[in-house]
């Protein structure tokens, strides 16, 4: 078995992911302070075929040095706005009939493995502060609470993995 080089691996270029059909998924970052994780969500959306990511509140725009050394370009490639008030983003998505699901831990959320998706039916994802998780006037606001499911002693994930483990396992129910 042989590593494949960055050039067999026939990965688009910035003009052509922005001509690609999208997944029908938003992410929203809800008041992320660190600029690495910030990074990391665009790297992971552009791998994901994400629409388009808000970030809000606290959360750093591009450019900046050290969204960059995460994100190694995927702020060229994936959509993205700020927007100052995470709750009337949340309000404004619904009223254009984008479902919303917070990831937190919260009662009567859904786990991740049990979360299915309505086929053409735009979502959005809103990931939260690493200390404080999610607002909760946008959970409670939200459509759905999705809960990533743990089995160890810690009481919660990086924002980053969350958004890996979310973002893949909703692209493949979107995909497959």
């Amino acid at each position: 078995m042989r590593k494949l080089k960055n050039s067999e691996l026939g990965r688009l270029n910035v003009e052509e992911f922005k001509k690609t059909d999208k997944i029908p998924l938003i992410v929203v970052l809800d008041n992320i302070r660190s600029l690495n994780n910030i990074g990391s969500v665009f790297r992971t959306s552009d791998a994901f075929l994400i629409e388009k990511i808000y970030l809000c509140g606290i959360t750093a725009k591009p450019p900046h040095k050290e969204i960059h050394k995460t994100a190694l370009g995927a702020t060229e490639s994936v959509a993205w706005e700020y927007v100052e008030n995470t709750l009337e983003l949340i309000q404004k998505l619904q009223k254009e009939s984008v479902l919303v699901a917070s990831i937190e831990q919260a009662e009567e959320s859904t786990m991740l493995q049990d979360f299915t998706i309505k086929s053409n039916q735009k979502y959005a994802v809103v990931l939260g502060n690493e200390v404080k998780g999610v607002q909760q006037d946008v959970v409670s606001t939200s459509n759905y609470c999705v809960e990533i499911p743990q089995f160890g002693t810690k009481h919660s994930l990086n924002i980053s993995v969350s958004a890996g483990v979310v973002l893949w396992d909703l692209f493949k129910k979107f995909k497959y």
